[in-house]
């Protein structure tokens, strides 16, 4: 027996043998957690374990435990195996050591493959970025988050599709681009190469102005609004209007857009003329064709004027009524009306007034305005009244020696009446006989001097007529209308002429 012991003791340490044993997986990937355990018959036995890798002491442990790998890394493939010191017999040990196992850590997944569509984007497009990599089909349920970066800058972490959009990108976007893919619990992450975007910048053309309202067309007093546009050009456009005559600038605006507006708040006459637009996105500056801006003047206040041939309106005479909007923009509609009613209308194409001639009769006494309208808005005129007087009466000598001498008769409605005697001196004949061209008043006999008398139904149109000498007929003098006279008292002139 002690002859055995001691040619076990004798014996070359570290043969391996059945007595320890290890157990760990053949394959795994990369983020697994492998655990490889070594045991014996008898573990209470184990003084020391040690695991090696590649020939080399990994860990050492004073007791049975277990060698774990938390994050696997294809680094850690390689051939692992144990050695235990375990007590033999009293104060001798012996060391058992296990067969070699060899270990691949496999890719979980390849660094991933960023791309962008499309490869050249040109400014003011969307742009989407593929964050590509494959999973083993036994581990195709692994969640995946995504990471996009740019120059440093993060744009979007832990994405859950690896495909990331980009609504717009500026030529100042341009630049280095990567991105990243890590399993959920975060045990394994890899980055692409980085990629360089080159955002592509349009230079403008097609630079094309345009007005609201449209063509040209600004009324005064309103709101006139410059519209600049490109057909192409990206970025940031820089876009300017101008007057034609005297190159000034009228305003700049900056945007991000194809499209820009300048207001004009209240346009006057003054603003008619020719107007451009430029844009520039620092590739150039192009120039709109010009617009010529026209300004339509909105109808105001018309006046109307009446021209009569006297100092007084009678029956029968022509009036001219006159309408007139001296800065409304033609063509103008004038209307004309009496009393609230429509009496005529006359367009005017070229501007100016317009006239319109009336025969008076007694139903034109009244009220008058006149209407100017030229499509952009109706405006009346003040109120004019017209006041009618009866027609002037004609006067006539009867039966004396000579037409300048005789019963005084005066004509009214057709019809000849005689005038009374009351109040009747000088100064009436004196303007009857200025009235009928005869010179100088001489008498004032009593018209029943000049016989034969007045027929009895010949009416007495004058009962008193009140002049002063110096009025032209007797129609504009005073007058009190008969109220109880006769033909005896019907008044007579003599007068110089005859």
């Amino acid at each position: 027996m002690f002859l055995w012991l001691l040619l076990l003791m004798l014996s070359p340490v570290g043969i391996w043998s059945d007595w320890l044993s290890i157990d760990m997986p053949r394959y795994a990937y990369e983020g697994d957690q492998v655990v490889v355990r070594c045991s014996g018959e008898e573990n209470n036995k184990i003084k020391r374990l040690m695991y090696y890798k590649d020939g080399s002491r990994i860990s050492t442990y004073y007791s049975t435990s277990s060698y774990v790998i938390s994050n696997a890394r294809p680094s850690d493939s390689g051939s692992y195996y144990c050695k235990a010191d375990r007590k033999f017999f009293l104060f001798v040990d012996v060391t058992e050591e296990t067969r070699s196992t060899w270990l691949t850590v496999q890719e979980l997944f390849p660094a991933p493959v960023m791309t962008a569509r499309p490869l050249l984007p040109t400014e003011g497009n969307s742009v989407t970025l593929s964050c590509d990599t494959q999973l083993p089909s036994d581990r195709s349920k692994t969640q995946l988050q995504y990471s996009f970066f740019r120059d440093g800058h993060t744009l979007r972490t832990k994405w859950s599709s690896s495909e990331f959009w980009i609504s717009a990108l500026w030529k100042e976007d341009s630049g280095y681009y990567w991105c990243e893919a890590m399993t959920s619990s975060h045990s394994v992450s890899k980055r692409s190469h980085r990629s360089y975007i080159h955002v592509q910048r349009i230079p403008v053309s097609g630079v094309f102005m345009e007005t609201q309202p449209q063509e040209g067309q600004a009324i005064e007093g309103k709101m006139l609004v410059f519209v600049c546009s490109v057909v192409e050009g990206t970025g940031e456009i820089s876009f300017s209007w101008h007057r034609e005559d005297t190159r000034e600038c009228l305003g700049r605006k900056t945007v991000r857009s194809q499209r820009s507006e300048l207001e004009i708040p209240v346009i006057r006459e003054s603003h008619a003329g020719g107007y451009y637009c430029t844009a520039d996105n620092n590739h150039g500056l192009i120039q709109s064709e010009i617009v010529n801006i026209t300004v339509r003047i909105p109808v105001s206040h018309p006046l109307l004027t009446i021209s009569v041939p006297g100092n007084q309106i009678f029956i029968g005479d022509m009036v001219e009524l006159h309408c007139e909007d001296k800065r409304a923009s033609p063509p103008v509609l004038y209307s004309f009306y009496h009393e609230n009613i429509s009496i005529g209308n006359i367009s005017v194409p070229s501007g100016g007034g317009v006239s319109f001639n009336l025969s008076l009769t007694a139903e034109h006494n009244g009220n008058y305005f006149c209407e100017a309208n030229n499509g952009l808005v109706a405006q009346r005129s003040e109120m004019v009244a017209l006041n009618i007087t009866e027609p002037p009466v004609k006067i006539r000598l009867m039966n004396g020696l000579h037409r300048c001498e005789g019963r005084v008769e005066v004509e009214k409605n057709g019809h000849w009446g005689t005038v009374c005697d009351d109040g009747w001196d000088m100064n009436e004949v004196t303007v009857v006989c200025r009235e009928l061209g005869c010179g100088a008043a001489k008498h004032t006999p009593a018209g029943m001097l000049y016989p034969p008398v007045a027929k009895e139904d010949q009416p007495v149109f004058i009962q008193v007529a009140m002049c002063n000498g110096t009025e032209d007929t007797l129609a504009e003098c005073e007058q009190v209308e008969t109220f109880d006279c006769g033909h005896d008292e019907d008044a007579g002139a003599v007068c110089e002429g005859g």
